[in-house]
């Protein structure tokens, strides 16, 4: 049978849209719909070549010029945390996280408000409404879970909404109280992940897009050692060396802590 990867009728394009990262550009997408059978594996395979989901399509850039979103993934056996990143983490050591089924609640809305109201007032996800809300969290047809974050008094200070895949953990969506820098969440939700993943048995933490020259994703690269996908082959990030963003290719045991 013909890979999905390499089957023109299983993919669209969407119309070009302003890019919400990178400002004067315009963004165009190819999707792929997730709602068939088998999708946990078609999901797997399109995540290693770089897609991404979202509700029941998964999605990669095709903008004209440009490839300037770059997979990005963590090998998790490999993965050393620096110095910033183990404070961060027995910095946050007395969160409770708790792994439950891909179910919206309005406490979670509530902290997502918050957190756009304050991070990303200005992106595309700043108008979103409860209904959004449960739509990006429950319209999925992966295998999907919430993950909540709490402090020892049962405050909700963190959620990440993480698919499971065949070769690891894909973060789809994370967000947590922007009234807490000194714990940075943010940084701590993707130190948990790593960590799950290893749990887990499986290689890798898909990160979604790193974009050089966009501060919204630079803290992408500060996860090391990092992959990149070029030219439809995963690579080291090598941060000393110039990457091209000029369109090149159609797609581009114990804790660890």
């Amino acid at each position: 049978m013909t890979s999905p990867l390499r089957n023109p009728q299983f993919f669209y394009t969407t119309t070009p849209q302003p890019c919400p990262y990178l400002g004067g550009r315009m963004e165009r997408k190819i999707l792929a719909d997730l709602a068939v059978p088998d999708a946990d594996s078609l999901h797997s395979r399109l995540s290693c070549a770089g897609f991404r989901r979202s509700h029941t399509l998964a999605y990669a850039p095709l903008c004209e010029g440009c490839s300037a979103c770059i997979p990005i993934r963590l090998p998790v056996a490999d993965f050393t945390p620096s110095r910033t990143q183990r404070r961060v983490w027995n910095r946050n050591t007395d969160l409770t996280a708790t792994l439950l089924p891909p179910t919206a609640t309005g406490e979670q809305y509530t902290l997502f408000r918050h957190y756009l109201n304050t991070r990303h007032a200005d992106g595309e996800m700043a108008s979103m409404g409860p209904r959004d809300y449960r739509i990006m969290v429950e319209e999925t047809t992966v295998d999907t879970q919430i993950i909540e974050f709490r402090t020892p008094d049962q405050k909700l200070v963190a959620v990440s909404l993480t698919d499971t895949l065949d070769d690891g953990l894909s973060a789809v969506y994370s967000f947590y109280d922007p009234q807490l820098p000194a714990r940075s969440l943010g940084s701590y939700v993707v130190l948990f992940l790593v960590r799950q993943t290893y749990l887990l048995r499986r290689p890798y933490l898909y990160l979604g897009y790193w974009i050089p020259g966009s501060p919204k994703m630079a803290y992408k690269s500060s996860f090391r050692p990092a992959e990149i996908l070029r030219q439809d082959t995963w690579q080291a990030l090598d941060l000393s060396q110039p990457i091209n963003t000029d369109r090149a290719e159609l797609f581009p045991e114990a804790p660890l802590f």
